[in-house]
C-alpha cells in the first residue's frame, strides 16, 4: 500500500521571544548562534520537544537552557512559524511563545550562542534573517506590546 501524496506537516519545535520593558520601550533579547546550526546569525530563543512534553513547558526548559532566565509571565501567541525544511522534505510547525522578563535581568548564555543584545523592536525585524521570523514579530508586536495579550493566551507555570 503506498502512502498519500503530499509533505510531511510535523511540529518538533516551539520558540520563545524574551521581552522586558513596555510600549516604545520594549527590547527583545537576540543572541548570536555559534553552533553549525544557523552559525552566524541573531535569533531568539528555540528547542526541540522532548519526549512527554508540553509545547509550553519546553518553552521554559529552553528559555533555562539557553538563557538562565525564569519568566515573570508565559504567553501563547496563537502564532505559529512555518517553513519548508528541505533536508527532510516537510513542512515544519514551530509554536511560539512570549516570556516577560524584569528589565535588570542577568543573561547566562549556554554554548549554542556566542552573544546577546536587548534590541529594540526595530533593530529585531532588521536582524532576523527569515520572513516568518519577521511575522512573528509583527504579531507580537501587535498583540503583546500595542496591545495587552488576552488573558486567555496567559500559562500558569508555577
Amino acid at each position: 500500500m503506498s502512502s498519500a501524496p503530499g509533505l510531511p506537516v510535523r511540529c518538533r519545535m516551539v520558540s520563545v521571544l524574551v521581552l522586558r520593558g513596555t510600549a516604545d520601550d520594549t527590547r527583545m533579547l537576540l543572541m548570536h548562534r555559534t553552533g553549525a546550526y544557523l552559525h552566524g546569525v541573531w535569533s531568539y530563543v528555540a528547542g526541540h520537544v522532548e519526549a512527554s512534553e508540553s509545547g509550553w513547558q519546553t518553552a521554559l526548559r529552553e528559555l533555562r537552557e539557553e538563557t538562565g532566565l525564569l519568566p515573570a509571565t508565559l504567553h501563547a501567541t496563537s502564532f505559529c512559524e512555518q517553513f519548508y525544511a528541505a533536508q527532510d522534505d516537510g513542512i515544519e510547525l514551530v509554536p511560539a511563545f512570549v516570556a516577560r522578563v524584569a528589565d535588570d535581568v542577568a543573561v547566562r548564555l549556554n554554548g549554542e550562542h556566542s552573544a546577546f543584545r536587548w534590541a529594540t523592536l526595530d533593530e529585531a525585524c532588521e536582524l532576523l534573517p527569515f520572513g516568518s521570523q519577521r511575522d512573528l514579530l509583527a504579531h507580537v508586536r501587535r498583540e503583546f506590546v500595542e496591545r495587552e495579550p488576552s488573558p486567555f493566551l496567559r500559562i500558569a507555570f508555577d
